[in-house]
């Protein structure tokens, strides 16, 4: 009989559980209520009891909000980089674009990688079929050893194959176990990477005091065949794609639990700087939205004016926010409002259009040539915020003379914010919450007292914008919708956890009554 009434209570109160309505009291840390059992508890008064509205209550409420929020489930707590160290080096004679080491394999080996926002797949060169030369040492103007990657040179080297989910070329495949190919087309006219994808380990470590070494798997691309500019002036011993796709590198170490979903490059004005993975920035940060396309997603932000000297130029436009592309691409309108106000504002005299010259606004450089003359550029980003572009122009020899040009491309259709217009900053790329932040980049430069001319003279010939064409990579450029997707609201997943684990309680403790 006892057990009968056991058993019919347990019923009783699991169908109360999937109904009942449970309620708690809710106080404030501060309140009366808890300052009172916090005098029960430790028997005495509270001296460091902040009064209400008081600037120590405030602080010490910004301060548990800051604990709080820093409680990520992540391996490490602090930013991570590569085992080498975050630098990173603008290296003009491989397209202008900003260069860093990575150590891939085991044993290590090192590959000197161009740093790319605008694509996501990481290559290298490796068992090549077609690959820039290693051995040429007129071809590159640094002191670097350029190196191939082997599959079998490496004892952490794993096949991926065609059923791996990050595979996106099965169609190509011979068989599900079969490994995995690639193919990857830029903008830049017949520049293009293809081979197969492999896992094997990225050497990182910690930016904190201790510099823990990690060894973090990661998927990229074992390049066997590139062409274009891959060969000879842009990234010929591998391109580093830190795109929202998920086969990018910052996409894989988030998802594994490595780090924050977010990572900061830094851009000095003498070509060196920084990558951080992981850093989230600074609250007095200028932050603007990215206008995310859920089919091929990229940096892509607004830009609602721009400000050319003393005229503000009404051209509002989206564009693709790319480190791996030289200089600053846009297309008409935008282009021709910009260009024509520098034009109208500067003193010097404009130059005839010259085919080895890139940019159409060029003016020789007299020999008392005043920077401050030069009409000032900056961009108002959606949300208000402002980038002031801190070189605008860029300077090339022309045999015995100087000449400075508006660094701006006329594009057919895409908008590209390039390298160009990101020199004196730091820019958080924070994908969690979909936005893009910048600061002025001061640890070691001191941005205020340089010439808006850079400190040295390039040839602009031949750099092409590293882009990499993908699905809907066209439309999402062209378009100049302000509609931003942001992600949804974690509020309802919450609501639901709630829910469950109060059901889960209701069950146990009919699960006890049970064993009774």
């Amino acid at each position: 009989m006892s057990s009968f009434i056991i058993f019919f209570l347990t019923l009783l109160l699991i169908r109360q559980c999937s109904g009942r309505v449970f309620t708690f009291e809710m106080h404030h840390r501060f309140s009366e209520t808890v300052k009172k059992w916090s005098l029960q508890k430790i028997g005495g008064p509270l001296h460091n009891w902040p009064v209400k509205g008081s600037l120590q209550y405030y602080t010490q409420l910004a301060n548990h909000d800051k604990l709080l929020h820093g409680r990520k489930l992540f391996k490490f707590d602090g930013p991570l980089t590569f085992s080498d160290g975050n630098s990173t080096f603008r290296i003009s004679s491989l397209g202008f674009l900003h260069y860093t080491t990575v150590t891939l394999g085991t044993p290590g080996m090192k590959f000197l990688v161009a740093l790319d926002t605008g694509s996501d797949l990481f290559w290298v060169p490796c068992e090549c079929g077609k690959c820039a030369s290693t051995d040429d040492p007129t071809l590159y103007s640094f002191d670097f050893e350029l190196s191939i990657y082997s599959l079998n040179g490496s004892s952490t080297s794993k096949q991926v194959t065609c059923s791996n989910s990050l595979c996106t070329e099965r169609n190509n495949c011979l068989g599900v176990y079969s490994h995995c190919p690639y193919s990857v087309s830029y903008v830049s006219s017949e520049t293009s990477t293809s081979g197969i994808l492999v896992d094997d380990i990225l050497h990182l470590r910690t930016e904190d005091n201790e510099e823990k070494f990690v060894q973090a798997r990661v998927i990229f691309g074992c390049g066997q065949v590139q062409t274009g500019s891959f060969l000879d002036v842009a990234a010929p011993n591998g391109l580093f794609g830190l795109g929202l796709e998920k086969i990018s590198v910052p996409s894989i170490l988030s998802r594994e639990g490595f780090m924050a979903d977010s990572f900061s490059m830094c851009f000095g004005h003498d070509g060196a700087g920084r990558i951080s993975f992981g850093d989230k920035g600074s609250f007095d940060q200028e932050e603007t939205p990215f206008n995310i396309n859920p089919l091929h997603p990229t940096y892509n932000i607004s830009v609602d004016q721009i400000r050319v000297g003393t005229t503000l130029v009404d051209s509002g436009f989206t564009a693709l926010f790319d480190t791996g592309t030289s200089f600053t691409y846009l297309a008409d309108l935008s282009y021709t409002k910009l260009s024509e106000s520098f034009h109208s504002q500067v003193r010097d005299k404009r130059r005839p259009l010259d085919p080895r010259i890139p940019f159409d606004y060029c003016y020789d450089m007299s020999p008392d040539a005043n920077t401050s003359l030069i009409p000032s550029l900056s961009l108002t980003m959606k949300g208000g915020g402002q980038l002031v572009v801190y070189d605008p122009i860029i300077v090339i020899s022309m045999q015995s003379q100087l000449v400075y040009c508006l660094a701006v491309v006329k594009s057919q259709d895409l908008n590209i914010i390039g390298q160009n217009f990101m020199t004196g900053y730091r820019f958080v790329f924070d994908r969690e919450k979909a936005i893009l932040g910048w600061k002025k980049f001061d640890s070691g430069y001191d941005i205020e007292k340089i010439d808006h001319f850079p400190s040295e003279v390039v040839n602009t010939t031949r750099v092409p914008p590293a882009v990499a064409v993908g699905p809907g990579n066209d439309d999402a450029e062209k378009s100049d919708e302000r509609t931003t997707n942001t992600p949804q609201s974690s509020f309802a997943s919450s609501v639901y956890q709630t829910f469950y684990l109060n059901l889960i309680n209701c069950y146990l403790t009919s699960l006890t009554l049970l064993l009774l």
